[in-house]
């Protein structure tokens, strides 16, 4: 059976880590080098780092947070944010990164993903997607450039088929609509992500609570949650949120 996985996301500006609600507002809640230094110590199973500073998407300022947390952490970390090469990923890689999240580029060149795939594997290749309930379509639409570029013409379910196909060895689907709101996952989103693909699937937006947690992992079977607000502003932790989820016959990675 695979083990479930708890990933503390990690959203950086300015070099230091602030959380979102709904890809708007941000608060500054601390140092990512000491919060990267605490979730090791709470048994987190990876981390995610995320640059979200809009008006520089160069991957060059990851090159110091990541050699300090490669120092202070012994997980795997997934590092993206203004990724628009096979130079860039390489770069990170070579800078502390174990994976390589891919989001804004690949709309604009698909054949990304195969690139970094063939290079460093499927394992290291990871496509964030951020998604938001439209109404008036009546359905999920993705969007890139952190929540401002929306895709009307593209169907989400497609979208994720494409990647996989590509080569994608994750896919992190990021709901904005929950993003920051601490009032629990969009269960339906993760479940259209989850038909659409047989890779591991990472769901974010809108951790509150540990039942929140349960309930997303039980409804959905997804592979692993990206956690935030619920870390940042609790005191909560992933020791004691998997320590809660075994309860519930769900099986962690022995750290």
């Amino acid at each position: 059976m695979l083990k479930k996985r708890i990933i503390p996301v990690q959203l950086l500006f300015e070099g230091r880590l602030v959380k979102t609600t709904r890809f708007g507002e941000y608060r500054d809640v601390g140092d990512p080098v000491k919060s990267s230094a605490v979730y090791n110590s709470q048994q987190a199973d990876e981390l995610v780092f995320l640059n979200i500073d809009r008006d520089k998407r160069s991957v060059k300022p990851l090159k110091q947070i990541l050699e300090k947390v490669s120092e202070e952490c012994f997980m795997p970390l997934a590092v993206g944010g203004g990724i628009s090469s096979i130079e860039d990923a390489s770069f990170l890689i070579q800078n502390g990164a174990d994976k390589i999240v891919l989001n804004s580029a690949i709309y604009e060149r698909r054949s990304l993903i195969s690139d970094v795939a063939a290079k460093f594997g499927t394992q290291a290749c990871v496509v964030g997607i951020d998604a938001a309930w439209n109404q008036q379509l009546r359905r999920y639409v993705p969007y890139s450039n952190c929540g401002r570029t929306r895709h009307d013409n593209l169907d989400l379910q497609e979208l994720v088929r494409d990647c996989e196909r590509g080569g994608a060895g994750e896919i992190f689907i990021q709901s904005i609509d929950r993003d920051g709101t601490m009032a629990g996952y969009d269960l339906e989103l993760i479940r259209r992500v989850m038909e659409a693909t047989v890779v591991p699937v990472i769901a974010g937006g809108g951790s509150g609570n540990y039942e929140h947690l349960r309930q997303a992992f039980l409804d959905t079977g997804v592979s692993a949650l990206a956690c935030g607000s619920i870390f940042n502003f609790s005191d909560s932790n992933p020791m004691r949120a998997k320590s809660f989820l075994s309860n519930y016959g769900l099986h962690f990675k022995k750290v």
